[in-house]
Order: structure tokens, then sequence, then C-alpha cells
């Protein structure tokens, strides 16, 4: 088996002993991120870890009997430094600029409970279907057009009192109908 020294050499001209290097150390570096970085950009910074690493294959020297480990997390620690400095500079500036810092963590959890939603749709339809008229129509109007209960009152000609005892009973009917058959 080769030593990384001698994959670093071979990788200037053959990108397969670079894919070598790679599954040898890059969980290892993946780790080494991960316990330093939030989980959504470890990914990332491996990735760049390793782009960098084999833009400058030709700047690698043998300081560690053969391990390219020392010389590839000297790398890693030069792009958490950057990346965290540029973080530094980008929250700094949006602070000065007064805009709100954002967050997509939480996108990735509504994403997620989208798909689940939508996975459910054909037992929702049917057990819509199972609804009175009157009260399919009520659910309709107040939790899929979002209207008042004033409004959905107006659009199925009766007081608001019993707009919502229809919405109240056919959510009721809704989640008996649905208890287990969620995923």
């Amino acid at each position: 088996m080769r030593t990384d020294a001698e994959l670093i050499q071979a990788a200037r001209r053959d990108p397969d002993a670079f894919a070598e290097l790679y599954q040898r150390h890059a969980r290892a570096i993946a780790r080494w991120f991960g316990s330093r970085t939030p989980a959504r950009i470890a990914g990332e910074l491996t990735a760049e870890t390793f782009a960098q690493a084999a833009l400058s294959l030709r700047r690698f020297r043998d300081e560690a009997d053969g391990s390219a480990a020392p010389w590839l997390y000297g790398i890693a620690r030069n792009v958490l430094r950057r990346t965290l400095e540029r973080e530094r500079v980008e929250t700094a500036a949006r602070e000065r600029l007064g805009l709100q810092v954002r967050s997509y963590e939480g996108d990735l959890d509504a994403a997620e409970s989208r798909l689940d939603a939508e996975s459910m749709r054909p037992t929702l339809d049917a057990a819509l279907e199972r609804l009175p008229r009157g009260q399919r129509e009520a659910v309709e109007l107040r939790i899929v057009r979002a209207l008042s209960y004033d409004e959905v009152a107006g659009a199925l000609g009766c007081s608001e009192v019993a707009a919502r005892i229809r919405v109240t009973r056919a959510l009721g009917t809704l989640s008996r109908l649905l208890k287990g058959a969620a995923p």
C-alpha cells in the first residue's frame, strides 16, 4: 500500500491517486469539522479542504513519515479560519446595515413537513370526501382559503357561530378519520 506522500506525488498526474487519498482522510476531516461547526456546513468545508489540497499538491512537504494528515488538517484549519472570518465580517456588515440574519435550518424542517404532508394527501382527500358537504365547505373556506369566520359564514349563508360549529365538527371528524393514518 502506498503512503499518503506517494499518493500525493502520483496525484499530480493521476486523479485516482487523489481519490484514494480522499477516501483515506475525508471521514476524519468531516468529523473534525463536524465537531467545530454546524452539521449543515461541515460537508461543504470538507469539500473545500480537499479542493484546496488538490490545488496545492506541489506544495506538500512530507514532514510526517509519509502521512498527509498534518498537511490536510492544516488546510482544514485555514479553511475554517477563513470561513469564520468571512461570517464575522458578513454578520457585522448586515448588522451595520440593519439587515436581518436569516437561518435556513427551519426551511429544511418545513420542507420535511411538506413532504410528510404530501404523502398524507390521498388519505386526507379520502377523509374530506367522507365529511358532510357543509362541514367540508367550512373547512375548505377556513383552513385552505384562510378566511375569517365572518367570511366563512357569509360564504355559507349562516351565522358566524354556525360557521365555527361546522369547522370544529369537521376538524373533529377529520381527526378521528385520520387517527393511525400518519406514516
